[in-house]
C-alpha cells in the first residue's frame, strides 16, 4: 500500500509512476555500494599501495553518474514536494534526512576524488620537471585532504594513510626542487678548518648556472624560475632564500666591507654560467674602504644576482625584494660601523667635503631601489650619513677623551718650563657684533687697570709643570675651537668633552699616579705645579670663548670657574701628604741621636753628629729637585718648613736634658752651629733666580724657630752673666724667644748650683 504523500502526489499528477521512497531507497543503496567500492578503492592505493588504476578510473565514473542521479533526485525533491510539505511534513522531513546523509557521502566521495586526480597529475607533472604544476596539484591535493578532515563522517585509518602519502610526496618534491637549487646556485666556500682570515675569503666563489637558458636569452633560467616559483608555492621559499642570504653575507657582502684590499671579480660565460669570485687587489695601505668603494664592490654583487638569479616575481612581490628584506639591515650596520664611522671628519673644516659621501649614500640606495631590494625612502644607513655634524661631534668627543686620558696615563716627568711671560696660544676669533660696540670701552678700562696693577699681576710664577699636562691644555683649546661656528647640539658636546676632561684629570691623575706621588718628591712638586697651571687658566678660558658659542653657552654656561677650587685643594693636597712623608723621615733620622744626651760618650757623639748630617742631606737633597721645579715663595715655604720642623724638635730635645756639662755643652754647640752655618744653603738661589734672593736670605720668615734656635746656640756656650744680659729684664733678644721658667731649666741644666746661678735666677723674671 502507497503511503499518502505518494497517493496526494499521484492524484495531483505531478509524480512519476515510480514511487518517489522507492528511489530514494534504492538510491541509498547505490551510494552505500559506491561508497565502499572507493574507500576500499582508495585504501588500497594510498593504505595498502596496490595497484588498480583501471578500477578506480571505472569507479570515478560511477561516482559522477550516481552524483548527477542525485543532483536530479534533489531537484525533483525542491520542486515537486515542497509545493505540499504542509500535507507531508513527518515523510518528507525523513526522506530529507536521508538525502542530506547521502549528500554528505557523495561530497567525501568528491574530495576523494579530487586528492586521487591531483596526486596522478602531480606525479605526471613531476616526472616531466613541470615544477610549479607539480607543486600547485600538490597543493590541491593538501586542499582536498583538509577538506576531508573537516568531516567527522570520515573514516580516520584512510585519513592518516591519504595524510601520509602527501607528506611524503612533498618531501620528494622539496627534495627534487633543492637539488635542481644546488645545481643552479654553487656556493665554494672555505673548509671550516681554515683559519678565518684574508687568505681564507680568497676561496669564497659563488656560480650561477644558465641550465636550460637560450642563448642570448636576459634573466634568470626558466628552471631557477620554475624552481623558485615552486618552492614559493610549498612555502619553502623564505626558508631557502634566508640560508643564501646568510652565506652571501657572511663570506661575501660584510669582507667587502671591511677588508679594503678585496673585490669581487664576474665573469660570464656562455656555457658555464656566472661566476663571482673575491680577489686581493695590490696591497693597500688604507686600513678602512672609503664609503665609495665600498659602493661600487657591492652594487656590482647586488646587480649581478639580481640579473641571473633574483629578477623573479612571486606572486605580487620580487625575489630582491624578499631578499632586500634579509639582507638590508644587517648589510647596513655593518656599512655604517665599519666603513661611515671611519669616514667622519676629524675636524670641522673638512665637513664641506662629507657632502660628498652622502650624495654616494644616495645613488648607492637609488640602484637598491630601482632592483627593488629597498622599498622605504629613509634608511638607517642615509639618516647617518646626513646626521654627519652628530656624528663628527660624538666621534671628536670620543677621540679627545681617549686622547686625554692617555695623557693623564703618560710619565709625568718629562717637565716644560713656564714663565709669567708664557701665554696659552690662544686662536684668534672674530669679535661679536655686541663686542665691537663697546670696545672703546674695556680698552679704556684696561688702560685704567694697567697704571694701578704692576706687569706681573695675575701672572703664574716660573715653575715647571708636565709636557703632557700643556697638550691637555692645548687639547681643550683645540677642541674648543671647534665647538665655535659649530651646530648647538654639536657645540653642547663638544664643549662639555672639554670640561670632562679636567674632570677626568682631577680623579683619574691622582688615582693613577697615587704611588709615585707619595714616593717621590719631584713628582709631587710637578703634580702640585700642574693642578695650579691648570686652575689658573681655567679662571679665564670659558670667557674667551663664551660669546663665539650659541645658546646657553654665551649665555653664562660655558665657564669652567666652578672646578679651580678643585684643582687647588687637589695640588695643595698633594704636596701637602709629600711634606708630610719628609716630615716624618726628618723626625725618623733625629730619633736616632739618643736625645742629645751624654755626648761626652764617643758613640752618643757620632749618632747626634750622623742625625744631624742626615738631615743637612736631606735638606739638600729635596733642595736639588724641588728648587728648578716650584714657584720660588712655594720652595722657600716648603723648606723652611722642613728646616723648621728638625730644628723645633732638636730644642725641645735639648730644653729637656736636665743636666749638661762643659763638654756636653760643647758638643751641643757644634751640632747646633751645623745647623745654622748649612741650613740656610739650601735656601741659595739658582744661577738665573738671583733676583730673588733677597727672599731665599730672609730665613727667618720661613723658619719661624730660627730665631729661637739661634739664641739657642749662643746660651750653649754663654757664661750666666752674658745669658742675664740677653735677658735684659724680659726685654730683652732672648725674652722674645723663650719664658722664664724655659730659660730657667736651661741655666739649671748647664750650670752647677752656686750662688752665682741662683742670683741670676733671680734675675730672670
Amino acid at each position: 500500500m502507497s503511503s499518502f504523500v505518494t497517493e496526494v502526489l499521484s492524484i495531483s499528477g505531478k509524480l512519476e509512476k515510480e514511487d518517489l521512497s522507492g528511489k530514494i531507497s534504492k538510491m541509498s543503496r547505490r551510494v552505500e555500494d559506491t561508497k565502499e567500492e572507493v574507500y576500499d578503492m582508495i585504501s588500497k592505493r594510498y593504505g595498502d599501495f596496490l595497484p588498480g588504476l583501471q578500477g578506480s578510473e571505472e569507479l570515478m565514473v560511477q561516482v559522477d553518474e550516481v552524483a548527477k542521479e542525485m543532483d536530479s533526485l534533489k531537484n525533483c525533491i525542491e520542486t515537486e514536494v515542497q509545493e505540499n510539505i504542509h500535507v507531508a511534513v513527518a515523510e518528507y522531513t525523513k526522506l530529507k534526512h536521508q538525502l542530506e546523509k547521502n549528500t554528505v557521502i557523495m561530497t567525501i566521495l568528491g574530495h576523494l576524488k579530487e586528492f586521487h586526480n591531483a596526486m596522478e597529475q602531480y606525479s605526471k607533472a613531476l616526472k616531466e620537471k613541470k615544477y610549479v604544476d607539480a607543486a600547485n596539484q600538490l597543493e590541491r591535493a593538501r586542499v582536498s585532504v583538509d577538506s576531508l578532515k573537516g568531516w567527522k563522517t570520515s573514516q580516520l585509518p584512510l585519513l592518516t594513510a591519504l595524510h601520509s602519502e602527501l607528506v611524503v610526496q612533498r618531501e620528494n618534491l622539496i627534495y627534487c626542487l633543492t637539488d635542481e637549487w644546488k645545481r643552479l646556485v654553487i656556493w665554494k666556500l672555505p673548509s671550516s678548518k681554515e683559519p678565518p682570515g684574508l687568505k681564507s675569503l680568497l676561496k669564497v666563489e659563488l656560480n650561477l648556472t644558465r641550465v636550460g637558458s637560450k642563448d642570448g636569452e636576459p634573466g634568470p633560467p626558466p628552471v631557477l624560475q620554475s624552481v623558485l616559483q615552486a618552492l614559493a608555492i610549498q612555502g619553502d621559499l623564505p626558508h631557502k632564500l634566508k640560508l643564501f642570504s646568510q652565506v652571501l653575507l657572511k663570506n661575501m657582502l660584510k669582507p667587502l666591507v671591511i677588508h679594503p684590499s678585496l673585490s669581487v671579480h664576474v665573469t660570464e660565460q656562455q656555457e658555464e654560467g656566472t661566476t663571482l669570485a673575491l680577489q686581493c687587489l695590490e696591497e693597500t695601505q688604507e686600513e678602512r674602504s672609503t664609503p665609495s668603494e665600498v659602493y661600487s664592490k657591492l652594487l656590482l654583487v647586488l646587480k649581478t644576482l639580481h640579473s641571473h638569479l633574483l629578477d623573479v616575481s612571486i606572486g605580487d612581490r620580487s625575489l630582491s625584494a624578499i631578499m632586500g628584506e634579509l639582507i638590508w639591515e644587517e648589510i647596513s650596520q655593518c656599512i655604517i660601523h665599519e666603513c661611515l664611522l671611519y669616514s667622519i671628519p676629524a675636524n670641522s673644516s673638512q665637513l664641506e667635503t662629507y657632502n660628498t659621501v652622502i650624495k654616494e649614500t644616495e645613488v648607492f640606495e637609488k640602484s637598491l631601489k630601482e632592483m627593488k631590494y629597498l622599498q622605504v625612502d629613509s634608511t638607517d644607513l642615509l639618516q647617518y650619513a646626513r646626521n654627519v655634524n652628530c656624528h663628527f661631534a660624538s666621534k671628536k668627543c670620543k677621540d679627545v677623551i681617549v686622547a686625554a686620558r692617555k695623557l693623564m696615563t703618560s710619565k709625568m716627568h718629562n717637565t716644560v718650563k713656564v714663565t709669567p711671560e708664557s701665554q696659552l696660544r690662544l686662536p684668534k676669533l672674530p669679535a661679536p657684533a655686541s663686542e665691537a660696540k663697546v670696545k672703546q670701552e674695556k680698552d679704556h678700562v684696561r688702560m685704567e687697570n694697567a697704571k694701578q696693577l704692576s706687569a706681573g699681576s695675575l701672572s703664574l710664577p716660573a715653575c715647571r709643570i708636565s709636557e703632557s699636562v700643556q697638550q691637555l691644555m692645548e687639547l681643550a683649546l683645540n677642541t674648543l675651537c671647534e665647538a665655535v661656528g659649530s651646530s648647538t647640539q654639536c657645540a653642547l658636546q663638544l664643549f662639555f668633552t672639554v670640561r670632562n676632561i679636567f674632570q677626568l684629570f682631577h680623579d683619574v691623575v691622582p688615582t693613577y699616579h697615587k704611588e709615585n706621588l707619595l714616593k717621590f718628591p719631584h713628582l709631587a712638586a710637578v703634580q702640585h705645579n700642574n693642578c695650579m697651571y691648570l686652575a689658573h687658566h681655567l679662571l679665564t678660558l670659558g670667557h674667551y670663548f663664551r660669546s663665539h658659542l650659541p645658546q646657553p653657552l654665551n649665555e653664562g654656561v660655558a665657564t669652567f670657574v666652578d672646578l679651580v677650587p678643585g684643582f687647588r685643594k687637589l695640588g695643595a693636597q698633594c704636596f701637602l701628604a709629600q711634606l708630610n712623608i719628609q716630615r716624618a723621615e726628618l723626625l725618623e733620622r733625629l730619633s736616632t741621636a739618643h736625645n742629645f744626651c751624654n755626648l761626652d760618650d764617643e758613640d752618643n757623639y757620632i749618632a747626634a753628629s750622623k742625625a744631624v748630617r742626615q738631615i743637612i742631606h736631606q735638606l739638600k737633597q729635596l733642595g736639588k729637585v724641588w728648587q728648578d721645579v716650584l714657584p720660588v715663595s712655594i720652595y722657600c715655604k716648603a723648606m723652611g718648613n722642613l728646616l723648621n720642623t728638625a730644628i723645633t724638635e732638636v730644642i725641645a730635645k735639648i730644653m729637656l736634658l736636665e743636666d749638661i756639662s762643659s763638654e756636653d755643652s760643647e758638643h751641643l754647640h757644634t751640632l747646633c752651629q751645623t745647623l745654622i752655618e748649612e741650613g740656610p744653603l739650601v735656601f741659595v738661589p739658582l744661577a738665573e733666580e738671583h733676583k730673588n734672593k733677597r727672599y731665599q736670605e730672609e730665613v727667618p720668615l720661613y723658619v719661624k724657630k730660627w730665631g729661637t734656635f739661634k739664641e739657642l746656640v749662643i746660651v750653649l756656650r754663654a757664661n750666666l752673666q752674658e745669658i742675664v744680659d740677653r735677658w735684659a729684664d724680659g726685654k730683652g733678644p732672648l725674652a722674645l724667644e723663650f719664658s722664664s721658667s724655659e730659660l730657667k731649666n736651661l741655666i739649671r741644666a748647664l750650670f752647677q748650683n752656686t750662688e752665682r746661678r741662683a742670683v741670676a735666677l733671680t734675675k730672670i723674671k
